[in-house]
């Protein structure tokens, strides 16, 4: 199928697919280094990273700078503070729903999220949905900007397989963009969203991004959005259907999605 043609069915511009992000590299750099220590250590605000990136990148930068890099990165301490998340002013926020609710079935509660994935020649970002019962990644959708596009292009294809009760995301514009409910509210899924400032109530998609980065993407190097796409192809196969999680009892979350 000619790019053209996917560009047209997926409801996006053909020069989109080809964009790549314009950043300096001094700020890929920083950025690659911000990554590497978010993944580490989630709780730290630009304070920390900003000793962190000097003692062991050598990078120095000020707050302000570490501020617009991890907001352009899409990430943020994980700890409860005040006016964290700003989705767009006109998109409705929905209430946390999740709160003591016992995980019993698969397809009872599916999550997602974004996260930032650095390559040789640039970054790009990940999203996923997630199967809370069985770990199983639904689907996944890399795009070289951080918009619902590709937010909306992964959801459509995790609900041709099954359709969850319920939804669970941050109140990024991602995920409040009307585009991207009214697909739930049509298949009569319903919503719940992250307090701000509130990472650890998506607890599940965070650990997901952290297995991903410290088992393929920091061991994979990749250059290029289309050969991460490929590499993460065999390592989400891997994932759903070889890899045994010892919260699961050390079965796959394929096997545990299908067995119910």
């Amino acid at each position: 199928m000619s790019i053209a043609r996917q560009a047209r069915l997926l409801g996006i511009s053909r020069g989109s697919i080809y964009y790549v992000p314009r950043v300096n590299d001094r700020n890929i750099e920083s950025m690659h280094a911000l990554d590497a220590l978010y993944t580490a250590y989630p709780f730290y605000g630009s304070r920390r990273m900003r000793v962190a990136l000097r003692n062991t990148y050598g990078i120095t930068l000020g707050r302000d700078h570490i501020r617009r890099l991890m907001a352009r990165m899409g990430i943020a301490a994980i700890y409860p503070k005040r006016h964290l998340s700003v989705p767009a002013p006109a998109h409705r926020i929905y209430p946390y729903l999740l709160r003591n609710i016992a995980i019993v079935r698969p397809n009872q509660v599916w999550s997602t999220d974004i996260t930032y994935i650095r390559l040789a020649q640039g970054f790009c970002y990940l999203t996923a949905l997630l199967d809370w019962y069985s770990r199983c990644v639904m689907s996944w959708e890399l795009s070289a900007r951080m918009e619902h596009t590709f937010c909306c292009t992964a959801l459509r294809s995790a609900l041709a397989t099954a359709i969850p009760e319920m939804h669970n995301s941050d109140q990024g514009s991602q995920f409040t963009s009307t585009a991207y409910t009214d697909v739930l509210t049509a298949h009569q899924i319903t919503i719940s969203m992250d307090g701000r400032g509130r990472c650890m109530d998506n607890i599940f998609t965070e650990r997901l991004w952290r297995t991903v980065k410290y088992e393929d993407i920091y061991l994979k190097q990749y250059r290029t959005m289309d050969e991460a796409r490929e590499g993460l192809t065999r390592y989400f196969t891997f994932y759903n259907q070889e890899r045994p999680h010892q919260s699961l009892g050390y079965k796959t979350p394929a096997a545990v999605y299908a067995a119910g």
